[in-house]
């Protein structure tokens, strides 16, 4: 395998982090998450960032550490739902691996997410408008920025690992083994 970096995309609950631990073990490959680097730099969590910086100090951190992480090589690397807000961001991932969309829908992503405390824009009290309302703004930037789209919903973590190589292999047979 030679310099494959795969970056994962989409809404909060899509199965980023999930997904992207197994495809990396499955590609061997290092796994990065992009909010985990921010908490461990910062040294400090997302809420507090998020409390103390607003979202735009937490959007500055987060182009920082995006950039230095797509440098890296042979990397499954989990961003943020917001990551791809910034066109910075968007574009040193098309420049520097294959974007993966996990898609999944605003329902998943309340059933996902219901119970986690550490997501400063859902600790409202309508988590579904803020989702909606999030996805309205981001799917079309999700899209764009993609090389390939997953549909995660109702589907256990290992079949979404599986289409992302079956699709990987179908654009660069030569770089997925």
């Amino acid at each position: 395998m030679c310099d494959l970096n795969i970056f994962l995309v989409g809404p909060m609950g899509a199965g980023k982090s999930t997904i992207g631990r197994l495809l990396s073990q499955e590609l061997k490959l290092e796994f990065v998450d992009s909010d985990r680097e921010i908490e461990k730099r910062a040294g400090a969590d997302i809420p507090w960032i998020f409390d103390v910086e607003g979202e735009a100090g937490f959007r500055d951190r987060e182009e920082g550490v995006i950039e230095a992480l797509s440098l890296r090589k042979d990397v499954v690397l989990s961003t943020g739902g917001g990551a791809v807000l910034r066109p910075e961001n968007r574009s040193v991932l098309q420049a520097n691996g294959t974007v993966v969309y996990l898609e999944t829908s605003v329902e998943q992503q309340l059933d996902r997410t219901s119970r986690d405390k550490n997501r400063p824009l859902l600790q409202t009290e309508n988590p579904r408008a803020v989702l909606e309302e999030l996805m309205s703004i981001r799917h079309p930037l999700y899209l764009d920025t993609a090389d390939i789209v997953v549909v995660t919903d109702k589907r256990h973590p290992k079949t979404v690992v599986t289409e992302i190589i079956r699709q990987l292999k179908a654009k660069s047979p030569l770089e997925v083994e």
